[in-house]
């Protein structure tokens, strides 16, 4: 710690009051104390970012301290000290940071860019905008392994099994930005020195710029997250409570120019008649373009990008076969300004545009106005006949009001020949008393397919409390059978829904064994929509209790009981029949009808570990009656969730999870469906640019051959959509496991080199791994360079 800033932080504990500095001197600027309007100082140095704060640029800048916790108990003073020093150049801005660790080994690890999560580290929150509801997130752990992403605060809380609780929204982490940082761990903590370029900041076109800013610290030792301002777990914005960065003027942002060409190469195997053979192609040559129209707006343009995923998707169970599976975007052209797009129900949802041959982007926010605008071409392969390029047309426009609400417009056209969707949506969410939200939503679509043309109605409502103590979330969404959103993501149309959930949070005495416990009621009905337009009853009903416990340490315990009926659907069973003797030897197909209602009753626990320096864990277990969809009967059902993450040194990390899902009949015991998913992923950070990555996934799939267990016992027959033939419903298994290796050489985002293998094979016995047959496989390579002007 520099003598001023050590002198200026005891003064400040003390209750002194400081004057202006001198030219020479650190303002300080103590977070507890309400001193969270920062002038920040400007030099016209470029110093090297090398993790060491020795410069003297740092021993005048401003002195961010005064740390409060956040998580798991908010209005408490930090267990940790923590200084942030901040200035600016013509082209940067800079922090350094030095925190300061007194109870507890710092974590560190040369970790992967984004999954620095389990180590020490430090987030910048900066809005440059200031609007309380949108920020770009930098972060580093003690050796400057980078992550960053971007908040985009909707108010949403999702009511999972855990229920709702009262926290931040977490970054998504899935966009790259170029910034600098390096660091290292002292016999007091650690220090890290970040530079971050304006180039790779959009701000407003204004002499003098204000911006938000907030500053969270994680410490792994104690589970607790600190952050710079006293930020309230009850107000319904985090974002809303950030600080402010005053009087940045001459920002030398230049020209922003990044050009990234992009040469791919890839060779898919499979059997042939003499073997094995692979079709090699040829090399494909595309590219990124990136220009700062200016300050506050970026226009984005790809031709022939290369949209292989580095790593395939993890593998879900498909709890509710009503129900779509989500998995995120990674892809790099389509992160840039995601959070722009974002709009309640997902109306936007960039992964329908499957491989682009060209598309262009435009956002930015004008005046208050946020503007993202997304047209592409698509491939013909994604296409309904194979032969028309699906053609995509997103608009998404955001007005703030106030100092946290906003009203939003969206509107997307796909068109593919003579066909079309198009959805037309008005949205807004309205903020008032702190802790109070109110979200509203109406859209509408206009589909034409087939020759046949339909249309219908998209609505929603959602209000929400975040207090210290009680948070609510109280919803009521309704979607048409007849909606459509092809440039979107509906998991299931043609219901409305109706969720009641509270949550009662209790916080233990400082130092104690316990830190917080959360009990959450959660009750929620799901219609038919004409039989919520016709005000019939709910099809299916749950009620969920759920008890969550944070304890000293940073353990984690979770137990809740469930009690649920699901009521039979006739139009999901329309395909089914079951086979019956006709009285004469042989088999009549009659038609499928399941008992109106089914109970379920279930329960589950949870537990996590504390991140420990080279261990960490997580564990659910699920039993009880659940809804067997197969052969629609409430059976004994298993589920289990399993992870792991090994770190023996800071260079290797091994990372494992077991997935596992049963169900068995109630009539016999028998067992109707079972899978498991064991993932196990091995990396070796050879530097922070180069790394080496082997992957394998097993999916072991078992389905018996279905009847009907609530009714008859019969086989059931499904129809095949073919023939339009009834076929006995067999039984079926698989046995499948992919394998994949990756070299990355990444400096930067934007400059890569990756080689990678990947390879599926089967085998007719689970998870014996002796008579593996490969089915196919492909190698990659990849290489590009951001070219930044």
């Amino acid at each position: 710690m520099s003598f001023p800033s050590s002198l200026l932080v005891a003064l400040h504990l003390l209750g002194g009051n400081v004057a202006a500095p001198a030219d020479d001197v650190a303002a300080v600027y103590n977070g507890r104390q309400g001193q969270t309007s920062v002038r920040i100082p400007r030099f016209e140095a470029a110093p090297t970012v090398d993790g060491r704060l020795d410069e003297p640029e740092w021993g005048k800048a401003a002195l961010l301290t005064g740390f409060s916790q956040f998580s798991p108990a908010d209005g408490r003073a930090a267990d940790d000290s923590t200084e942030v020093l901040v200035w600016y150049s013509p082209t940067a801005i800079h922090f350094g940071v030095r925190a300061y660790e007194a109870h507890g080994a710092v974590h560190a690890t040369l970790a992967q860019r984004d999954r620095i999560e389990t180590d020490d580290f430090v987030q910048i929150v900066l809005g440059t905008f200031n609007d309380g509801r949108q920020a770009t997130v930098f972060g580093v752990n003690p050796l400057g392994v980078q992550e960053d992403g971007t908040i985009s605060e909707t108010g949403r809380v999702d009511a999972t099994m855990g229920g709702v609780a009262a926290a931040r929204q977490p970054p998504d982490l899935n966009p790259d930005f170029v910034f600098q940082s390096a660091g290292h761990v002292t016999p007091w903590g650690y220090e890290v020195e970040i530079r971050i370029p304006f180039k790779t900041l959009r701000y407003p076109p204004q002499e003098q710029q204000r911006w938000g800013i907030n500053i969270v610290r994680k410490v792994q030792h104690s589970g607790y997250e600190d952050s710079w301002t006293p930020a309230r777990r009850s107000a319904a914005s985090f974002l809303g409570q950030s600080g402010t960065l005053e009087g940045l003027t001459d920002l030398r942002r230049g020209v922003v120019l990044d050009v990234n060409p992009e040469l791919t190469a890839s060779a898919s195997g499979g059997p042939v008649a003499a073997g094995w053979g692979y079709d090699a192609g040829r090399p494909q040559l595309g590219g990124n373009v990136r220009w700062g129209v200016t300050n506050n707006l970026t226009l984005n343009g790809t031709i022939k990008p290369d949209f292989s995923q580095v790593e395939s998707d993890a593998g879900q169970f498909r709890y509710d076969p009503r129900q779509a599976l989500f998995f995120p975007e990674k892809r790099p052209f389509f992160l840039e300004g995601i959070e722009q797009f974002t709009t309640p129900s997902n109306l936007i949802y960039t992964r329908r545009i499957a491989q682009p041959v060209a598309a262009a982007k435009l956002t930015g926010k004008i005046s208050g106005t946020d503007i993202a605008l997304l047209s592409a071409i698509d491939d013909p392969t994604s296409s309904f006949n194979g032969t028309d390029h699906p053609l995509f047309e997103i608009l998404r426009v955001q007005r703030d009001l106030g100092t946290q609400s906003r009203l939003g417009l969206a509107y997307t056209d796909k068109e593919e020949g003579a066909s079309y969707n198009r959805v037309a949506d008005v949205d807004g969410r309205l903020v008032f008393g702190s802790i109070y939200s109110l979200t509203g939503q109406l859209a509408g679509s206009s589909t034409r397919l087939g020759g046949s043309t339909s249309s219908g109605p998209l609505w929603g409502a959602r209000f929400n409390r975040s207090g210290r103590h009680l948070t609510m979330q109280y919803a009521l969404t309704g979607t048409d059978k007849d909606f459509r959103a092809s440039s979107g993501f509906i998991p299931r149309a043609g219901i409305a829904q109706l969720l009641l959930d509270q949550a009662l949070i209790f916080y233990g005495p400082k130092g104690g064994w316990w830190e917080s416990v959360t009990g959450d009621v959660l009750l929620n009905g799901t219609w038919q929509y004409d039989h919520f337009v016709d005000q019939r009853d709910a099809q299916d009903k749950k009620l969920h209790l759920t008890l969550n416990g944070s304890l000293r340490g940073g353990w984690h315990l979770g137990a809740g009981y469930f009690v649920e009926t699901f009521g039979y659907d006739p139009e999901f069973y329309s395909g089914y029949a079951i086979a019956r003797p006709d009285g004469a030897g042989g088999l009549d197909t009659v038609s499928f009808e399941g008992v109106p209602r089914i109970p379920n009753s279930e329960g589950f626990v949870s537990f996590g570990t504390p991140q420990y320096a080279h261990f960490s864990a997580t564990a659910f277990l699920f039993y009880g009656h659940d809804e067997n969809f197969f052969e629609w009967a409430s059976a004994p059902a298993y589920n289990a969730l399993l992870t792991a993450d090994w770190r023996p040194t800071d260079r290797l990390r091994v990372s494992g999870t077991y997935n596992f899902h049963r169900i068995d009949r109630g009539s016999d015991g028998s067992t109707v469906v079972q899978n498991r998913i064991p993932r196990l992923k091995v990396e070796y950070q050879l530097s922070r640019s180069v790394f080496l990555r082997a992957v394998g996934e097993y999916d072991s799939f078992v389905l018996d051959s279905l009847r009907d267990d609530s009714r008859t016992g019969a086989p059931i027959l499904i129809r095949d959509p073919v023939s339009g033939l009834y076929v006995r419903a067999g039984a079926q298994h698989n046995n499948s496991f992919r394998a994949d290796w990756l070299f990355s050489y990444q400096p930067v985002p934007g400059t890569v080199f990756f080689a990678g293998y990947g390879a599926q094979a089967t085998e007719p016995e689970a998870l014996r791994f002796n008579r593996l047959r490969r089915v196919r496989d492909g190698f990659f390579l990849k290489a590009s360079y951001l070219y930044r002007l």
